[in-house]
């Protein structure tokens, strides 16, 4: 088993830093708040360091799972970054939803000082990190990626090499624009359905079965139905990751009118006060106008 590291215990990172320790790595754990890193030692029996590179320092492979762009490039560089506590030959494994441009950037930063770098962003949600059945996507050198595949693998479902570096960030992408579009159109199935005056449950039930079916709505269609918007990942982030998306577009020459839309959409929702409910609120912004 390896020695590991991992950076950021949100509500993705703690528990995939848990299913490691099941897996039987040695885990070091970093957080920005102390407190929920001694509060993770303590529930998994691993340790927990005062800096990214304390938690570093000798480890095989380093995970992260931030915020953004800022948040990465903190933990990675800099006296107390990751990268000045490992050693050559070790690989920074990062979760982390961000631009391939901070990507290619650190890959190139780690790759000067001998260290691999594989962008890893994930799928899923806190259940699927929760479950230990993630979708992983990755994008880097083969051999860093062959590497660290065992080890991400305590707790994904499917983990997948899709390219170069920067390849794992633009298939998340794919991702977020994907799912824009499919709770926009579930979301106004529902509501088109609440007007109409029919059994919101007993529609799913039959078009779920159907090519209208996606996890989507297997998963949301009920608590949707219910106005609760407290389960998965929050509209704040989402619009981060909708406007990554965007940027890219614009440099890679892609038209994406409906994302745009449906980002424009969450802003509605934010205005609402929604940013921390869930993704699939887009239905309370048909609900408010009526």
């Amino acid at each position: 088993m390896a020695k590991v590291a991992f950076l950021g215990l949100g509500v993705m990172g703690y528990p995939m830093a848990g299913h490691l320790v099941k897996a039987g790595h040695d885990v070091t754990v970093y957080n920005r708040t102390a407190a929920k890193a001694e509060a993770w030692a303590k529930q998994h029996g691993g340790s927990h360091a005062a800096t990214p590179r304390d938690a570093a320092a000798g480890c095989d492979f380093v995970m992260s799972c931030v915020g953004n762009d800022d948040d990465l490039r903190s933990v990675c560089l800099g006296e107390d970054g990751a990268f000045a506590g490992m050693a050559k030959g070790s690989i920074f494994v990062d979760h982390t939803t961000v631009s391939a441009k901070v990507t290619k950037e650190l890959y190139e930063a780690g790759a000067d000082l001998g260290i691999a770098f594989v962008d890893a962003p994930i799928s899923g949600g806190q259940a699927g990190a929760e479950n230990g059945v993630l979708s992983v996507m990755c994008g880097g050198d083969q051999a860093a990626y062959d590497s660290a595949a065992p080890v991400i693998d305590a707790y994904a479902r499917i983990c997948r090499r899709i390219g170069d570096s920067g390849a794992g960030q633009m298939t998340k992408m794919c991702n977020q624009i994907a799912i824009a579009g499919l709770v926009q159109g579930l979301s106004e199935a529902l509501h088109f359905a609440e007007k109409a005056g029919l059994d919101g449950q007993a529609v799913v039930e039959v078009i779920s079965q159907g090519a209208a079916g996606s996890w989507q709505m297997a998963n949301r269609y009920e608590t949707m139905i219910d106005d609760k918007f407290n389960h998965g990942f929050a509209v704040d982030w989402m619009r981060k990751d909708l406007g990554i998306c965007l940027d890219t577009a614009d440099e890679v020459g892609a038209s994406l009118p409906v994302t745009a839309l449906v980002d424009q959409f969450y802003k509605d929702v934010q205005k609402l006060g929604g940013g921390r409910w869930d993704t699939s609120s887009l239905i309370k912004r048909l609900r408010a106008m009526g």
